[in-house]
């Protein structure tokens, strides 16, 4: 798996953190710089840990799929990518969250955005990726995109909301189609 590839897939699943992230700005206003951080570690750290755990999901059972592994990893970024186009355009009701920044709070959303990165695991586990420096990877990734998110959420708005999901899902689903016409042609 190369590095374009990984840095593909963590923009695109950092992209619902992103949002949530916008939307947070968005409630709390004049949002401060330890506040957005905040914000970016708990969506950094749960996009981190998802992957890891779907990972260790997928090898457990990777003898047995060997045969159809690509199209299980092409099945599971397609769904996903769809899926956060259709919430995209149809509206989602991310305009509910709170200014609050209380743990509860926090971690819910925070499992709420990343249970794509879950099954983004499983999909690394068909390709024999190293799920260490991809979930790392992804996390950075993650935590940098929400800390953004937030912060022209409190200045900027919602105007990055729609196209950022789209951008996400739309790139999801190229890496499985992708990885499907990788596995194909070799």
């Amino acid at each position: 798996m190369g590095i374009s590839y990984l840095f593909i897939l963590a923009v695109s699943l950092s992209m619902d953190a992103f949002a949530v992230a916008v939307c947070k700005g968005l409630a709390i206003g004049k949002i401060r710089i330890r506040q957005a951080a905040l914000v970016g570690l708990y969506f950094g750290v749960f996009q981190a840990l998802m992957p890891t755990v779907g990972y260790l999901l997928g090898i457990s059972f990777r003898e047995h799929i060997e045969a159809f592994d690509h199209w299980i990893a092409f099945g599971l970024l397609a769904f996903l990518g769809i899926r956060m186009i259709i919430e995209a355009l149809r509206g989602c009701d991310d305009d509910e969250v709170s200014s609050s920044l209380g743990v509860r709070e926090m971690t819910l959303l925070a499992i709420a955005t990343s249970i794509d990165a879950l099954a983004a695991g499983i999909s690394l586990s068909v390709l024999n990726a190293n799920i260490t420096i991809a979930a790392v990877f992804i996390g950075i990734i993650t935590f940098t995109l929400s800390f953004l998110g937030g912060y022209i959420g409190g200045v900027f708005g919602e105007k990055f909301k729609k196209p950022a999901e789209i951008a996400g899902g739309a790139a999801l689903f190229l890496l499985g189609l992708k990885v499907l016409i990788e596995h194909l042609a070799g």
